[in-house]
């Protein structure tokens, strides 16, 4: 049955991918554990200038890269120890703001499902507890490979690497400190060029 109003839904039921699927409504959505969960407003002016400058950076430094990068919106299915692709039993849906994929095998026609190597989220009011607490947790047990935390606000990053499937978090670095990541050593720049 397809839903076209958001307010049919019942936030206390569990939902898979293939309830997703017949969602067809104006409000972004994602799906923590079956758990449903509205996306933010539209992101802030601070946090789509990063999102350009990130987006603009890594395409320059993949322009001969076998991997992908996506910007939301995109759809990202996280898979469970299962690691079952089938819709009705798929309860992570995610839309990170960029993600890189490097094996072309998790990429269809509706987004990707399993863990991208990296995930960048970027904060904006409202949405700090998802992303720092209830995300956090879906990447590190999907096995997300590297995992950024920015805030334009602060203007700082966070970087996470999964080791022995635990994020293991590296010092945290300020407008005027050098990044260099450890999955992706081309991505290394002066953070004051994504922040001014």
């Amino acid at each position: 049955m397809m839903i076209t109003n958001i307010n049919e839904l019942d936030f206390d039921k569990t939902y898979s991918y293939a309830d997703y699927l017949t969602w067809k409504f104006q409000e972004r959505v994602e799906i923590f554990k079956g758990k449903l969960f509205k996306m933010s407003p539209a992101p802030s002016t601070s946090h789509q200038k990063v999102s350009m400058k990130l987006t603009k950076f890594i395409l320059q430094k993949f322009s001969n890269h076998p991997c992908n990068l996506f910007a939301a919106p995109f759809d990202v299915r996280l898979l469970d120890k299962k690691k079952t692709t089938n819709d009705s039993e798929i309860f992570t849906v995610v839309q990170p703001d960029l993600c890189v994929i490097c094996d072309e095998n998790k990429l269809d026609q509706r987004g990707a499902f399993g863990a991208p190597d990296l995930v960048i989220e970027i904060l904006s009011p409202g949405n700090s507890k998802k992303e720092l607490k209830y995300k956090f947790d879906l990447y590190e047990e999907a096995g997300v490979l590297e995992y950024w935390i920015v805030n334009p606000e602060d203007k700082t990053f966070l970087i996470y690497v999964l080791k022995d499937n635990q994020f293991i978090g590296l010092h945290p670095l300020i407008e005027e400190d050098q990044i260099k990541s450890p999955l992706f050593p081309q991505l290394d720049f002066v953070l004051e060029e994504i922040f001014k």
